[in-house]
């Protein structure tokens, strides 16, 4: 063994048994071996390139460029257009519906969903658009994220086991082409029996052990925040109580007038949350709103102010009572004063909050009463928490205001957006139909990515927030160890010593062989670049052995999918580490049994498919 392929161990080894130890965040640890392989590179050591190559130290940022990376924050902006418009709420509810609140149902419901929705598409994407579900599940059950997780993690590799569209698996069946001599490729669904089979003993073991065996961590900081749903805001404010609405009837002096040039608010102090117009609702009416006849005012006030309404020509009604306006698509907000605000002591209606921020108060908390007419007059006291309805891509000026502190309440009981849901859903379609038919994935992802934001589902502020920048810098560091693996040649090194080893044992010890070899590798380097190094070598000892080469592609890219070990081993483990606040040595806990399970199956389903 060579100096650099020591020194490759050791600066990969000594951080990862600190992130082990928990004495080291993973991505830290990821960063730290990265900049230490390219200064090795500068030193003269040949890690990421020749020997007294300095200049291939640029290598140890490669990993920021790669496609990946690439596909895995447009797929941060693409799950955050699924989860605003209500898709992944569906999922969750859907899902919910079947598993209950039992924690061993939901654990196989989301291990399932996940396998089958990586039979189509890229495991990233199955796991991305997931995990919204999973924690709004997780919230709604009280059942921790870490129990939902990992299943929805490792499903995606199991269902990936068995499809021929994951990326290690099509790079398999091309080596086959350029073996020598050329061999046929693999088929579609030639990974289908061997991978259905594992996939099928994998969901069973997390139902019939994950409850036990997976971790029972407390939620993140940010979960650990109690977010009320909107309906539990109007229960908290009693805002049912003071819900009504008033059509324009045909005549009325409101028709045909600007919303703020009526002075609703200023004389009667109501304020009004929203206008039903036929099938269209615009939700927190600006002033300049116009006011046809026909149009329903849900207006928030006391009925002797309600009853005055009479005069201008509306018809008074209470069809809404019972019921909960945030279901039918009213977003609220909770503001709250800073300490030592300025605000202190003035009304919303002194400062102009309507016209500066958009949004439009509707009632107000003060000790345990609530105030839900002329809440604009109020003169504001620390303490005082304000119910507020209006567009949340108003936001960001809110919460550039230090005087005001802003609670975003839990967004699980909106209901869909049917046509900006169903044109995510169009566009992420065309991304996964342009992938199976050979466009880059990465390209692909990026392109809806952009669409979603050009179309005005998302705007740039929620593309940023959407961003994991965890998982973004951990595979970023570690792709430059599979480059040192590579470069030193050690990845051959270990995958030469490992043929040799089984060759005695025949076509099915070459098989089990190149799966260990492989899911070993994987571990630190990768699904992708560990196929590009051991699916070579097994298909040369097949060849040499007179077995069959596609057997042993099938057995190695598998290996590539075994993915259970650690949570760097594929970027959908690296997804879930910060949602679900898990530690290193969670994944290996549940993840070695599953490794061992993928093992036997897998020996099982080469003598039965292929024969071996």
């Amino acid at each position: 063994m060579t100096f650099s392929q020591i020194f490759v161990i050791v600066v990969v080894a000594v951080p990862l048994i600190a992130v082990g130890a928990n004495k080291l965040r993973v991505d830290i640890g990821a960063l730290i071996i990265a900049v230490a392989l390219g200064i090795a590179q500068v030193l003269g050591i040949g890690v990421l390139g020749p020997a007294n190559h300095p200049a291939d130290a640029v290598q140890a940022i490669a990993g920021l460029g790669q496609p990946v990376v690439v596909t895995l924050f447009s797929l941060f902006i693409i799950t955050q257009g699924l989860d605003k418009t209500g898709v992944t709420r569906v999922i969750a509810r859907r899902l919910l519906a079947i598993g209950g609140k039992s924690e061993t149902r939901l654990i196989v419901l989301f291990t399932a969903t996940s396998a089958v929705l990586s039979l189509v598409m890229n495991n990233l994407a199955a796991g991305a658009l997931l995990l919204p579900s999973a924690i709004d599940a997780s919230r709604r059950t009280g059942i921790k994220p870490s129990k939902l997780l990992i299943p929805v993690a490792y499903g995606s590799l199991l269902g990936g086991s068995a499809t021929y569209f994951t990326t290690a698996n099509i790079i398999a069946s091309n080596l086959l082409l350029t073996a020598t001599p050329p061999q046929a490729p693999l088929h579609i669904l030639d990974f289908t029996p061997v991978g259905g089979l594992i996939a099928i003993a994998g969901i069973v073991y997390l139902a019939l052990f994950g409850k036990r065996l997976l971790p029972d961590r407390e939620p993140s900081a940010e979960q650990l925040v109690a977010r009320r749903t909107g309906s539990e805001l109007e229960d908290m404010y009693q805002l049912g109580e003071r819900l009504w609405e008033l059509e324009v009837l045909p005549g009325s002096q409101l028709a045909g007038k600007q919303l703020g040039k009526t002075e609703i608010g200023e004389h009667l102090g109501l304020a009004v949350a929203a206008i039903w117009r036929g099938r269209q609702a615009i939700f927190a009416p600006p002033p300049d709103q116009l006011i046809n006849v026909g149009d329903i005012l849900l207006t928030v006030g006391r009925e002797e102010r309600i009853n005055q309404m009479a005069e201008l020509g509306v018809r008074i009604g209470r069809e809404q009572q019972g019921g909960y306006i945030s279901k039918q698509g009213v977003s609220f907000i909770e503001v709250i004063l800073a300490p030592r605000s300025r605000a202190e002591g003035q009304s919303l209606r002194e400062l102009d909050f309507r016209k500066n921020y958009g949004f439009t108060a509707v009632a107000l908390l003060r000790g345990r009463r609530s105030y839900r007419t002329d809440v604009g007059g109020f003169k504001l006291n620390a303490g005082d928490s304000i119910l507020m309805v209006g567009s949340r891509d108003r936001l960001k000026g809110l919460r550039n205001n230090a005087d005001f502190i802003v609670l975003e309440p839990d967004q699980s009981d909106q209901p869909l957006n049917k046509r900006h849901a169903g044109l995510v859903v169009s566009i992420l379609a065309i991304a996964i139909g342009a992938s199976i038919i050979g466009f880059p994935v990465y390209l692909a992802t990026l392109a809806a990515a952009i669409v979603i934001v050009m179309s005005g589902v998302l705007s740039m502020d929620d593309a940023y927030h959407s961003m994991q920048w965890r998982a973004i810098f951990l595979i970023a560091g570690m792709y430059a160890v599979s480059i040192a693996m590579v470069q030193t040649g050690l990845a051959v090194l270990v995958g030469d010593a490992v043929v040799d080893l089984v060759k005695p044992f025949g076509p099915v010890g070459l098989a089990a062989g190149s799966y260990l070899l492989t899911a070993a590798l994987t571990q630190i380097m990768g699904g992708q670049v560990t196929a590009l190094v051991t699916v070579p070598i097994a298909i040369s000892a097949a060849l040499s052995m007179h077995t069959s080469p596609q057997a042993m592609a099938v057995a190695s890219a598998i290996g590539c999918s075994a993915s259970f070990l650690t949570p760097i081993a594929h970027p959908v483990n690296i997804l879930m580490i910060g949602p679900g606040n898990y530690r290193f040595a969670d994944f290996f806990r549940v993840g070695w049994v599953m490794t061992v399970i993928t093992f036997i199956v897998l020996v099982l389903g080469m003598v039965l498919f292929w024969h071996l």
